[in-house]
């Protein structure tokens, strides 16, 4: 693909290892992610524990990862860890964010609640962080650079996370990204086996480096095929990346035509702006 910043996505909770919640936010992410000009090298899911978000942060930085983003444990309770093992990977203080600290008091006092010790909790971050507003919820965002790694930890909740992240975070990584401009071409073709389709696709994609074109079976293999093929194209400007996505959306198609396929339909839509 055509970027060149990296990223790592880590989701943190007990929840998300024994199956009871699905992991919707690291989806949401790697699009976000890619849109931004971000390459996401790494997924990880690690449980409620101090050894391994330390572990999984000394890693990220030490290998010089642009954009590190961590969701979960932000939370008032025993196991919400992030904020205070965040500190310790970093080798910072863990203290109140006086900053922090105002959004809590007026996020809990407009609600009619007391600042009890668990709710200051939300308010404490690793030294040199700024606190990110969250306009759903009441437990900040912490945004912070550690030698050439810019860290994210947002909240586990998706509507908090995608609030914070459309609100604070996108802004910070629009300054950083690699400024590409990205079209996603579909084909869907029927009458075509994937198995059949497979050569030609990896043709296209060797033909051009860019690219990524990957199908997605909807129909079945041996009786009734159906073919969900994306075409994702990135470059420097939206002309080219255009020409390019709709060469390959033509010529792909054109040869699934001679392989027996009928096209149901194509479109090309691009993905930033």
């Amino acid at each position: 693909m055509f970027m060149s910043c990296n990223a790592w996505i880590v989701s943190i909770g007990n929840e998300l290892l024994i199956g009871r919640i699905v992991n919707t936010n690291a989806t949401w992410l790697c699009r976000k992610l890619l849109i931004l000009g971000f390459s996401v090298k790494r997924v990880l899911t690690i449980p409620d524990s101090e050894e391994d978000i330390v572990e999984v942060v000394r890693e990220c930085v030490n290998k010089g990862v642009r954009v590190l983003i961590l969701t979960g444990g932000l939370g008032p309770t025993y196991d919400d860890i992030t904020s205070e093992a965040l500190a310790k990977a970093l080798g910072r203080g863990w203290e109140v964010n006086s900053e922090a600290y105002s959004m809590v008091v007026e996020k809990y006092r407009s609600r009619g609640f007391e600042i009890t010790n668990y709710r200051v909790k939300l308010a404490k971050m690793p030294l040199n962080s700024k606190p990110l507003p969250n306009p759903v919820g009441t437990a900040p965002g912490i945004f912070t650079i550690e030698g050439n790694t810019y860290i994210f930890a947002l909240p586990g909740i998706p509507s908090e996370m995608e609030a914070i992240f459309n609100s604070e975070v996108e802004k910070i990584l629009g300054e950083i990204g690699s400024k590409t401009y990205f079209l996603e071409g579909t084909i869907i073709v029927e009458g075509v086996p994937e198995s059949i389709a497979a050569p030609i696709i990896d043709k296209y994609m060797k033909r051009h480096g860019k690219a990524y074109i990957k199908s997605h079976p909807k129909g079945f293999e041996s009786s009734k095929p159906v073919l969900d093929i994306r075409v994702l194209v990135g470059g420097v400007s939206v002309s080219s990346a255009e020409a390019e996505c709709s060469e390959i959306v033509r010529e792909l198609s054109g040869e699934l035509v001679q392989n027996g396929g009928f096209i149901r339909s194509t479109s090309i839509q691009r993905l930033n702006h």
